[in-house]
């Protein structure tokens, strides 16, 4: 499995990972490269999978990027570890094992890192801390995933610093009833620089151990991590590739925007017509 970490850039635009990610998700799906797991801190954002609702955002006006995974709205920013598992599953694909599977690596890594004794929910994805005479029950880890071509995309948002203020604005992942929480938040006891970088060591090997069943028998592998001036060099190219899909965009936008222009004026110079007739 190959790691890409990203944690050393800091937070990172998220519209720039989502370019990265699907890049790398078609190059494994291509055979040209190895199972994958991105590690990163997201800038202050908001993403919408496809079974969000109008409501979930309670501030109307934040911005929000509709993305292409499962669940409904939720939020990324700094001091919250997102790992992105990318890899090519073996059939049956099956998404709820993979799901499960994710949930019992995280309990299982949160309780060897950090003595922290966290559960799942039934009919509710991610991790969770059961409720106190203080707390209701809270989730500390997101999970929202899709697969397209038997091969992963999206995956997990652990908060380890959070600022868990920002999720006020929104219902997050569509849940009313439970709230959130973070490693801080909780009074797990962190370093006071690389946080993140500590979550990942605890996180990632336990997920790549126990997504072993899932993947493709000839794709397992030892560990391997991607050097970081390759890293910066894969950001470059998705960089590129989003500024030249944003261009196209603003192109096609103004297309439209001159012919609906144009059809407009020849609506109106043929109804002054009509009535001079």
């Amino acid at each position: 499995m190959r790691i890409i970490n990203l944690l050393p850039q800091g937070p990172l635009e998220y519209q720039l990972v989502n370019q990265l990610q699907h890049q790398i998700h078609a190059d494994v799906v291509a055979g040209i490269a190895p199972d994958t797991i991105i590690a990163l801190e997201h800038e202050d954002t908001y993403t919408a999978g496809r079974r969000t609702q109008p409501g979930d955002a309670k501030n109307p006006h934040i911005p929000v990027h509709n993305v292409d995974r499962g669940g409904r709205i939720t939020y990324h920013g700094p001091g919250q570890l997102v790992l992105y598992p990318i890899f090519k599953a073996a059939e049956p694909v099956d998404v709820v094992k993979y799901v499960r599977g994710l949930e019992q690596s995280i309990i299982a890594a949160l309780r060897e890192g950090y003595g922290l004794e966290t559960t799942t929910v039934e009919g509710r994805s991610g991790v969770w801390l059961t409720a106190t005479d203080t707390k209701p029950e809270r989730k500390i880890c997101a999970i929202g995933v899709k697969f397209a071509q038997a091969t992963t995309l999206h995956g997990i948002a652990l908060n380890v610093t959070t600022d868990l203020s920002k999720f006020e604005e929104i219902i997050p992942c569509g849940i009313s009833d439970a709230g959130v929480a973070s490693l801080q938040g909780e009074g797990i006891e962190l370093p006071e620089q690389g946080a993140l970088a500590q979550a990942a060591q605890h996180l990632i090997p336990q997920i790549v151990e126990d997504l072993q069943p899932l993947r493709e028998p000839d794709r397992l592998a030892g560990i391997t991590e991607t050097p970081i001036t390759q890293t910066e060099s894969m950001l470059e190219q998705a960089a590129r590739a989003l500024a030249e899909k944003q261009s196209q965009a603003e192109s096609a936008e103004a297309t439209a925007t001159q012919a609906d222009a144009t059809q407009a004026e020849t609506a109106a110079s043929n109804t002054q017509e009509g009535h001079q007739a």
